[in-house]
């Protein structure tokens, strides 16, 4: 599903990600529980998200300030979840944030 558009500027965070396959491991059940607790944080605007059948993903949330990103960052929840993904569920990731300060949109 894709996010409606901000006021910009906002931020982009950007998660690449390819996936072990320790799927069963209870990532589905961690997944949803990090769209349930950072739909609560102060800041965050929406998210983005797509998995290929190759196991590559792509996460882009929004955030409306760097102070709002640090903050989910060292969210005690968030970091757990985050140190299992890197030692269970992901065999590579990347994480990049920008500043966005134009977007456009068209809908048909």
């Amino acid at each position: 599903m894709m996010a409606t558009t901000f006021a910009v500027p906002y931020y982009a965070v950007v998660f690449t990600s390819t996936r072990t396959a320790q799927d069963a491991d209870g990532y589905q059940k961690a997944a949803k529980r990090m769209l349930e607790l950072v739909a609560e944080q102060p800041g965050f605007l929406g998210v983005e998200s797509a998995r290929g059948d190759d196991g590559l993903g792509i996460t882009v949330s929004y955030w409306a300030s760097e102070a709002a990103i640090l903050a989910w960052k060292e969210h005690p929840e968030h970091r757990t979840i985050r140190q299992r993904g890197r030692s269970t569920w992901y065999r590579h990731c990347t994480t990049r944030v920008s500043r966005v300060e134009r977007d456009y949109r068209y809908c048909a």
